[in-house]
């Protein structure tokens, strides 16, 4: 594969950049879509980014924005340490463009395994979020809401921020809680509460994150459905 440096935009959850990455970082950064996103690239190199776009300052500016960082080294599940996180922020107003981390996998030959046990964060447990007081949602979304993890990254199996959660709530009939997550193309999807395998600083998820399987009566259905589990509608 070519070394070669190209100029690219990658967005991020407040902002984008423009930087010249490797056909290798182009890659990470490819989602599926048309556009290249920063999170999965990790951090780059400042003097590889000419200009940075603050969606709070509704500005772009030349050169790179501040980048902060961190080495935790924390295991966060059996065969999974998270060895990087860090922030892309703005200069001027310090609103975060970007954030991302970096996992690693001891045995690349084995699988993610079980979560590390959470002790210090009150939402590790499906029985401790329940006991959360919650409030309405408006009427056409059939999900009650919790407000406190909201903004957390979401990551997949493939340790890639796949976006970032917006709500914690649970299913009209009370049988369960889920997480709407904004993923990073800026669309909305409801995540069971069966397929989350640790919150902790970030969500992890059990697999990879699929289309949305809300049917329109309100119901968030197993992955893999095609007929929605509450009253068999075909889902689309």
């Amino acid at each position: 594969m070519s070394s070669d440096l190209r100029l690219k935009k990658l967005r991020g959850s407040g902002g984008f950049i423009m930087a010249t990455v490797t056909d290798d970082q182009q890659r990470k950064g490819n989602l599926g879509g048309p556009d290249l996103f920063l999170a999965p690239v990790g951090r780059l190199d400042s003097e590889k980014i000419s200009k940075h776009y603050c969606n709070t300052c509704e500005k772009e500016y030349e050169g790179s924005p501040k980048i902060e960082y961190e080495n935790p080294n924390e295991i966060v599940a059996e065969n999974l340490v998270l060895l990087e996180k860090g922030q892309y922020i703005c200069t001027t107003c310090g609103s975060v463009l970007a954030e991302y981390r970096n996992f690693s996998k001891p045995d690349e030959a084995a699988s993610i395994g079980a979560a590390i046990p959470v002790t210090n964060t009150n939402v590790s447990t499906p029985q401790s979020a329940q006991s959360f007081e919650f409030q309405e949602k408006p009427k056409d979304t059939g999900v009650k809401t919790f407000s406190s993890i909201t903004g957390l990254g979401v990551y997949d199996t493939e340790a890639r921020k796949v976006g970032v959660v917006k709500e914690m709530g649970i299913q009209p009939d009370q049988s369960s809680i889920v997480l709407v997550v904004t993923r990073n193309d800026g669309t909305d999807v409801t995540v069971k509460w069966d397929d989350i395998r640790k919150i902790g600083e970030i969500v992890l998820l059990g697999s990879l994150l699929e289309s949305n399987l809300k049917c329109k009566c309100g119901y968030t259905n197993s992955q893999g459905s095609k007929f929605c589990e509450s009253c068999g509608n075909k889902l689309k």
